[in-house]
Parts: C-alpha cells; structure tokens; sequence
C-alpha cells in the first residue's frame, strides 16, 4: 500500500489530502484542532530551509551566470512585470467590487472591532534591502537583504576568478543538497496539508463565507480570472508557450500556497518546481521567485482592493474615481509592504480603508468582521501569489536565455 501511494503524483495526493481534510473538517468539528500540529509541523519544515535553500542557490546561480551585468537587465524586468501584473490585479478588483457590490446591505454592528496593524512604511522596506548584519539577516528570514547580500557575494566571487572557486563549488553543492531536502519534506506534504485543511474546514468553517457570500464570490471570481487571463496571456500570447503546460509544471506549489497561505513557507517548492517542471534556470528562480515572495501580492492587491470598496459601501461612503485612483495607488504599496505570512492583507488593509476617508474604529470593525472567514479567501489570493511569482519567473527567464524550453514541454506525470 505504501509503495502504491508513493507510485501516485505528489499533486494527486495533495488535492486527496484536502478533499479528505474538507470532509473530516466538517465531520469532526472543533475537534480537527487537535491534528493541527501535524500541518504546523509540516510548515515548520519548509520553513527550515527556506533561508539556506535562496542563500545558496542565489550565489551559486549568480556565479552561473558568468556576466554580472546580466543581473541589471533581469532587475529591471523582474520588477517592471511585477509592477504591471499587481496593477492589472488592483482593476480586476475594483471593477469586480463596484459590478457585485459586496458591501450593499451588510450589517456589521455584530462584528467585534480587532486591532489593527500599521503598514510597513514603503522607505523602511526599501532599507531592509541593506542588512546591518549579513548574520541577523539570515537568522530572520528578511528575504530582501538575503537577496542583496547573496548577488554581493555571487559578483565577488566572479571578479576574484579561481580564487573565489572553492567557495563557488561548495555553494553549488549546497544548491544541490537543499534541494534534495527539498524532495524529502514535499513528500510528507499530504500529511501536512490534510491535518492544515482539516483545521480551517473544523473550526473556522466554510459555512463561514455564507455571511459575506457576495465578497467571497467576488474574490473567487477575481482570483480565478486574474490566474487564467493574465498569467494564461503572459504564457500564450507573450511567450508563445502553453498556458495548460504552465499550471500543470506549477500545480504542486499553487496547492501548497493554498493550504499553508504562506508565499515564503511556498519558496521551496516553488523553486523546485520552477526549476524541473518549467524549466527555469537557476540564475532567475533564485533571484525572482524570493523577491516576488517579498513584493509580488497579485491575489493580496487584488483582495485589498475589494475589501476597501466593500467597507466603503458598507458605510455608505460613495467614492468617487479619484477615490479609486487612491485605492489602486495605496493597494500597490501595501502590496509590496505585506508579509508572506497568513492573513497579513487583511491587518495591512487598513492602510488603504484611511486613505479613502474610513474612520480608525470602522476599519477595526470591517477587519473584525472579515476575520472570521478570512482564512479560506487567504488560501486563494496566497495561490495567485505563487502562480504570479512562477509566471513572472518564466518571462524573464525566456527574456534573458535562462529557460530550458525541453524541460517545459516535457510530458509532466498526470
């Protein structure tokens, strides 16, 4: 039985776990709690090699790469298709708030006012860019001066030639040797996304979501349009490649983002699957995909922006297109400033609410209100996410001759 189950591919037996995770969730109720330390466990382990696995594949990849100025090009472009897919995610969700009008006759004098979190102010994100301690930046998982202090090293280690070959090999190795841990922890994946699901599906509930059905469809719809119509077009009409090839090599990341509503604890497999299913070279997979876990917020840009036009119409406040420019411009740096950690949109929201006029206590009262059932709308926009990071990923690396065309046609086990 057991040689069976691992004969089966990992996505099957991922989307297996969450459809056993749904139903034993509603069988059990409350009760779920108690496995949830499975699926933390689980977390816990990609966590684990999150940092080493982007420290080590960056360098390793810069030094690949052989040409430091190639790395300006990729920058650029990286966070050019990071800038425009956010803003064509910010319109899906403000056109889609103002047809559906989730916020027309809701009642929020139930929901219990929470405490809400300041956004991270865009000058102090472009700081961390520059770790103080190369160290402390590693310990803490700050992803941006990881990053900054990886393609430091990398070009260092090009310009000094053989001298700087010892250290360029041992890096290479540990590329490989995080990778293959890689492997190992995605297998105990179902584990973890069933006992994660069955959680959510116990105590939360997606009964839940019949509160606000009409904000929830709208945020389905916009996740679902958003990954089909931008990221299919980017890989149909500007790569000249298949968008069905696409979601296929990128389906075990996009459901392990969905269960663990985390971009950062998704980087691993996602750099795994950039890697062999799509074909992405490792210069670009170690470089984008860490960055766009830190900025690219597709799904969260495109959520803020609803919730923001839902409590404006549950208030009664009419906004006019100038409050919509302002929404569409204050969602894109909140997007850059939110952490890829569960739920963290919805505390950052805040930021854009103020800045159409939503007084201090309303904002606590809508984010009270959401909380409830944020946690499924939390999986979705986590899985546009990754979807984004992986698609932006492609295009660049096919803009700068770092994509393996046979990798990503080649037949992926069904």
């Amino acid at each position: 039985m057991l040689g069976i189950w691992f004969e089966i591919a990992l996505w099957k037996r991922i989307l297996i776990a969450l459809v056993l995770g749904v139903i034993v969730g509603m069988l059990w109720g409350e009760g779920a709690a108690s496995i949830k330390w499975i699926g933390d466990l689980f977390v816990r382990l990609i966590r684990m090699i999150v940092v080493p696995l982007v420290f080590v594949t960056l360098v390793s990849g810069v030094v690949s790469m052989g040409d430091p100025s190639k790395l300006g090009s990729l920058g650029a472009k990286t966070l050019g298709v990071y800038m425009v897919t956010t803003l064509v995610a910010i319109v899906i969700g403000l056109l889609l708030a103002v047809i559906m009008q989730p916020g027309v006759g809701v009642n929020l004098s139930g929901a219990v006012p929470e405490q809400v979190q300041e956004a991270i102010p865009l000058s102090e994100r472009m700081m961390d860019i520059v770790p103080i301690n190369p160290i402390a930046a590693l310990a803490e998982g700050n992803f941006l001066g990881i990053i900054f202090f990886a393609l430091l090293l990398g070009v260092s280690l090009l310009t000094i030639g053989e001298k700087g070959k010892p250290l360029a090999d041992l890096m290479e190795a540990g590329s490989e040797a995080m990778l293959r841990i890689t492997h190992w922890v995605m297998e105990t994946a179902p584990l973890g996304v069933f006992a994660l699901i069955a959680w959510v599906s116990g105590t939360q509930g997606v009964t839940a979501l019949l509160d606000v059905i009409t904000l929830a469809f709208a945020v389905l719809i916009g996740c679902i349009a958003h990954v089909l119509l931008v990221h299919g077009s980017i890989m149909r009409f500007v790569l000249n490649l298949s968008p069905v090839q696409f979601f296929r090599g990128a389906r075990d990341a996009m459901l392990v983002a969905f269960s663990t509503s985390s971009s950062s604890a998704t980087l691993p497999v996602s750099m795994s699957v950039a890697e062999e299913n799509l074909g992405i070279k490792p210069v670009v997979a170690s470089t984008v995909l860490p960055l766009g876990a830190t900025i690219n917020m597709d799904g969260t840009a495109l959520y803020v922006g609803i919730v923001s036009v839902f409590a404006a119409q549950a208030f009664g406040i009419d906004l006019s297109l100038a409050d919509y420019g302002v929404i569409a411009g204050s969602t894109t740096l909140v997007s850059i400033g939110t952490a890829g950690v569960p739920s963290a949109s919805l505390f950052l929201s805040a930021a854009v609410m103020g800045s159409i006029g939503i007084t201090p206590e309303q904002i606590a009262v809508v984010v009270g209100f959401v909380l409830v059932f944020d946690r499924p709308l939390d999986m979705l926009r986590t899985s546009v996410n990754v979807t984004g990071d992986l698609s932006v990923s492609t295009a660049v690396a096919n803009w700068e001759g770092e994509f393996d065309r046979e990798i990503f046609d080649r037949p992926i086990k069904f």
